[in-house]
């Protein structure tokens, strides 16, 4: 019988100054056969230096670090390690995190209030080529975009027409998530709910079939109780 290789396992380097976090992480890490933690950081300095030696596949990143904001180590890693999926940790789910942190680079964002075995099993995703994102990130996406678009007020009698508001809702969801996890960024994605005739798009999304042209990015984690 043909005999095929182990997988790989995924390198998964952490920038988090949550101790109680860090260390339930790493000891779930160390349990899963199909991980290696290959960068451990406290601080935004630390995360920076850390990103000048070997990418890792996944990079986790707190923002509330107590020398600066992990954004910063987001923009950097998305210079130093292209090829790297950073995905943010943190407790911060308001609207103002969660567009920094996409548009510097961040494709998965996991809030706090999961177990750490769960959290192993949404960086499995994200390291797969999955998109899991949590409701909440969605909506606080969404809302995003609607407060950006100039035609929203005029399409809100359209859009009642169209269907109502769940079903509406999950039809935006699908439009602008696919834009995001394709590698759109937050203005780009503006710019097409302008241009697309779709009265979801033009309320809240961007045209997902523009989007096909661009290479998929890693998406989005689910939500998290320890420090930011």
């Amino acid at each position: 019988m043909p005999t095929f290789p182990e997988p790989l396992p995924i390198h998964l380097a952490i920038v988090e100054d949550d101790p109680d976090f860090r260390d339930a992480l790493h000891r779930v890490i160390q349990a899963s056969s199909d991980m290696r933690l290959t960068g451990l950081a406290g601080t935004r300095a630390q995360g920076l230096t850390m990103l000048q030696g070997p990418p890792a596949d996944v990079l986790l990143v707190g923002l509330g670090l107590p020398d600066g904001s992990g954004i910063d180590v987001i923009r950097e890693a998305v210079l130093l390690w292209p090829s790297c999926s950073i995905m943010v940790s943190t407790n911060f789910g308001d609207e103002t995190h969660v567009m920094r942190s996409i548009e510097a680079g961040a494709a998965g964002y996991l809030l706090k209030d999961s177990s750490p075995a769960r959290m192993i099993d949404e960086i499995r995703s994200l390291a797969s080529g999955g998109s899991p994102i949590s409701p909440i990130i969605a909506r606080q996406v969404l809302a995003h975009f609607r407060q950006n678009s100039p035609s929203s007020a005029g399409n809100s009698d359209a859009l009642k027409k169209v269907a109502d508001p769940a079903t509406l809702l999950s039809m935006c969801e699908k439009e602008v998530l696919d834009s995001i996890t394709r590698g759109f960024t937050a203005q780009e994605i503006a710019k097409l709910m302008q241009l697309s005739h779709s009265p979801c798009a033009s309320s809240c999304g961007a045209s997902t079939a523009s989007s096909r042209s661009r290479p998929r990015q890693r998406p989005f984690m689910k939500p998290g109780h320890w420090g930011c």
